[in-house]
């Protein structure tokens, strides 16, 4: 019979939870398990606190024979070497934006007069375009 050490999943939707146990290779992921050495819960913030291993049983078992999965084999290094890391910090709040300045009534007056002889300019130069393209077609 081949042991494996893995993750039994136990947690809700959104909400992940593990049993790190052992288990004959052959059963399903959540199926029976010989032992639950311990846990392993993602969502706390202190990653300290996200593994609990009963390091004597895991040293038992790997003495026998069994295997570590890949995620349970770093773990039981974290554990050991006590390198968990550190949790980011949330992004830092940042006040809200200022309405850009109000601009004095004449000013605004006078920008508008100067947009409005803009926008008069190419119009013109477009009508007098198109007089030009209808004069020849008109000839032919």
């Amino acid at each position: 019979m081949a042991v494996r050490i893995r993750l039994k999943k136990m947690g809700r939707r959104h909400r992940p939870f593990y049993r790190v146990s052992v288990m004959d290779s052959r059963s399903p992921r959540d199926g029976k398990s010989i032992e639950d050495i311990g846990h392993y819960d993602p969502m706390v913030r202190d990653k300290s606190a996200r593994v609990k291993l009963d390091m004597e049983r895991v040293e038992y078992w790997m003495s026998v024979g069994a295997l570590p999965s890949d995620k349970v084999a770093v773990l039981i290094k974290k554990v050991k070497t006590n390198k968990f890391g550190e949790a980011a910090a949330p992004p830092p709040l940042t006040p809200p934006k200022e309405p850009p300045p109000e601009v004095p009534e004449e000013t605004a007056a006078a920008e508008s007069e100067e947009t409005a002889e803009a926008a008069e300019a190419p119009a013109e130069a477009e009508s007098e375009a198109a007089a030009d393209e209808e004069t020849p077609a008109a000839e032919s």
